[in-house]
């Protein structure tokens, strides 16, 4: 990736990194991303659900979409994703904060118009939100691929920045008699509910009933490099 002044930390530089090991970690333990790009002068910001390969991002959506029209005639775009971990409880109002990890990526994006490639991609987006699931389900009809737009986006330059640890007060007030410290949060899934049409003897998959551990970065996350 080239870096530029897009890319530059200037706010609590060493909270920040460029290195790509840690810029697609923390792609892969998200899935959320918000999109950002503008037309005709007027800004827009779009959650849509992402899947990663290598320094690739995919997104997919109706054709109609009007993001994703504007997006693949390659207009400057950016990509945003932020997993929040805890709210960092301070002793006085100023230093209240987050723990956090985020990227922000720029680029541009492009249309993939070869059926194979659409499915592949789409395969990439189904199994970085639920690993296993992709080869249980029917794959899409052709008339459900021409009613589907499949984006490419190429990261050209990327920045992260983390924030960890206890609340950083002004030595003078320590000794305030206020509680402070650190609420963790975290995504978390409740018990499946089953449809109520399911075919009898369907069991409840692993990877449902496991995917706590993928919200967590463990088992059944998946990482393409």
């Amino acid at each position: 990736m080239n870096l530029t002044k897009r890319t530059e930390l200037r706010r609590i530089p060493d909270r920040g990194a460029h290195d790509w090991e840690t810029i697609s970690q923390i792609l892969d333990a998200g899935f959320l991303a918000y999109v950002g790009f503008c037309v005709d002068g007027q800004p827009f910001v779009i959650p849509t659900l992402y899947g990663r390969d290598g320094e690739r991002l995919y997104l997919h959506g109706s054709a109609v979409s009007r993001m994703l029209r504007e997006l693949e005639t390659g207009i400057p775009t950016c990509v945003t994703v932020t997993l929040v971990d805890g709210l960092v409880l301070s002793r006085s109002a100023f230093d209240h904060s987050m723990n956090y990890r985020s990227v922000v990526a720029f680029g541009t994006a492009q249309r993939i118009a070869d059926p194979m490639q659409k499915i592949k991609s789409l395969r990439v987006i189904s199994e970085h939100l639920i690993a296993g699931r992709w080869k249980d389900v029917r794959g899409p009809s052709e008339k459900e691929l021409k009613a589907t737009t499949v984006l490419e986006f190429s990261i050209e330059e990327a920045s992260s920045k983390v924030r960890s640890g206890p609340p950083l007060d002004d030595e003078s007030d320590y000794g305030l008699p206020v509680w402070a410290g650190v609420l963790p949060l975290e995504i978390k899934s409740r018990p499946p509910i089953p449809d109520d049409k399911l075919v009898e003897g369907v069991t409840l998959p692993d990877y449902v009933r496991r995917y706590d551990a993928r919200l967590n970065g463990g088992a059944g996350h998946s990482s393409n490099g």
